[in-house]
């Protein structure tokens, strides 16, 4: 089936089509110019975590001409000095956490980042590459790449190719207990750590897709961004199965037909969708989530800034029960519960907008005012308002 749903939305970005380049290739020969301006050039490429390093390793560094090459996370804490430091945000729970305020650099061993900057400060001339997720903790960079990753193909590589945590050796541990330890403590210390580093860096090396790599000069990136917070734009979605999914997407949104369903299509989750920026020919995808980290107050505005700080609060997404099974009860914690107990800002309240249905279909819906018993509701959507808007509030489940 023909949809117009648009699974790929693009920013073309005005005035700045010579600033991106596609290929190993074009990127060495872009960086080589750049590196060669001087008789001593150290060259940061720092990384987020999950980014495949093998491949900046055999592909970009090899090409070089280079006095020394150092990874920055040979200086790394080891797994269970790291375990201990982060054993109250871990917690024993296989789901729940609680949100790190570390700063990245406690990640690391003091003495031998040291020994690091030493052995940058002894070469007088030639090329010096400092590679890693914290490379710039060595070095400011006199040429700054940061390698990014968005969050959805971060978790794709846990599932599909092994990737365990920054800093573990976990890749055969349960996939939620690896996805809780990304999202309380790594994606936090990274997204703390990499923010003033975006607002400053000469480029950003796109790393989605392997062995298709994009770059984008640093000058080009933060204009398209500022470009964004001027108009309309959508983040580029993702979908995923789950426990009720259903078939209506599959078969309205030109998804894969081999899927056993869609549960989820996650149209606006900032933190983990994809944000594609067009320069010229070249298409570069950043995670959303710099968006709301570089520029917060002129996307969020003035107001949602101060209460929620850099965070996109609202989430849209679609999901599908049709041909598929009950929707699992959706139940939130109040805002002092989530705020005590997982160090969360905010948490988190339902409407959903139910928009396709089939006939005898309907919905579960409890709402409680403060100190009274929770009173659950039925709203049907029999044959007359299948095709209607209907919005339901509070713990709901669809079937």
């Amino acid at each position: 089936m023909r949809t117009t749903y648009n699974k790929f939305p693009e920013v073309k970005v005005q005035g700045y089509d010579n600033q991106a380049w596609q290929g190993w290739e074009s990127i060495h020969s872009v960086l080589n110019t750049r590196v060669s301006e001087s008789s001593k050039t150290v060259l940061v490429v720092d990384c987020y975590p999950g980014v495949r390093l093998e491949e900046l390793e055999q592909q970009l560094f090899t090409a070089f001409n280079s006095a020394l090459v150092l990874n920055i996370e040979s200086a790394r804490r080891d797994e269970q000095a790291l375990h201990d430091l982060l054993a109250r945000n871990l917690t024993d729970d296989r789901v729940f956490g609680v949100l790190s305020c570390h700063h990245l650099d406690e990640f690391f061993n003091a003495d031998k980042l040291n020994q690091l900057r030493q052995q940058i400060d002894a070469v007088t001339e030639g090329l010096v590459i400092v590679y890693g997720s914290g490379a710039a903790l060595a070095h400011p960079g006199d040429v700054l790449i940061y390698a990014d990753l968005p969050r959805w193909e971060i978790q794709q590589r846990m599932r599909h190719d092994g990737l365990g945590n920054w800093g573990a050796e976990n890749q055969d541990e349960d996939i939620l207990r690896r996805y809780k330890r990304a999202f309380f403590i790594e994606w936090r210390v990274f997204d703390r750590h990499k923010t003033p580093l975006l607002k400053r860096a000469d480029y950003l090396l796109d790393t989605t897709e392997e062995n298709a790599p994009a770059m984008v000069s640093g000058e080009a990136l933060r204009a398209g961004l500022q470009q964004t917070t001027t108009q309309p734009f959508r983040v580029a979605p993702f979908f995923d199965p789950g426990v009720w999914g259903g078939q209506w997407m599959k078969q309205h949104f030109d998804l894969d037909p081999s899927a056993p369903n869609y549960a989820w299509c996650f149209d606006c989750v900032p933190e983990e969708n994809s944000l594609l920026l067009r320069f010229g020919n070249v298409r570069i995808e950043i995670p959303s989530q710099d968006l709301v980290l570089i520029y917060p107050r002129a996307l969020l505005g003035e107001k949602v800034h101060a209460r929620f700080g850099a965070e996109f609060p609202i989430r849209f997404d679609f999901l599908d029960t049709i041909g598929g099974q009950n929707l699992s009860f959706q139940v939130h914690p109040v805002t002092e519960y989530i705020q005590q107990q997982f160090g969360m800002h905010y948490t988190q309240d339902e409407s959903l907008l139910h928009s396709r249905s089939r006939t005898g279909s309907g919905g579960l819906s409890g709402h409680q005012n403060r100190g009274s018993n929770l009173r659950i509701c039925w709203t049907a959507s029999g044959q007359q308002v299948a095709e209607k808007k209907r919005l339901m509030t509070s713990a709901s489940l669809i079937r």
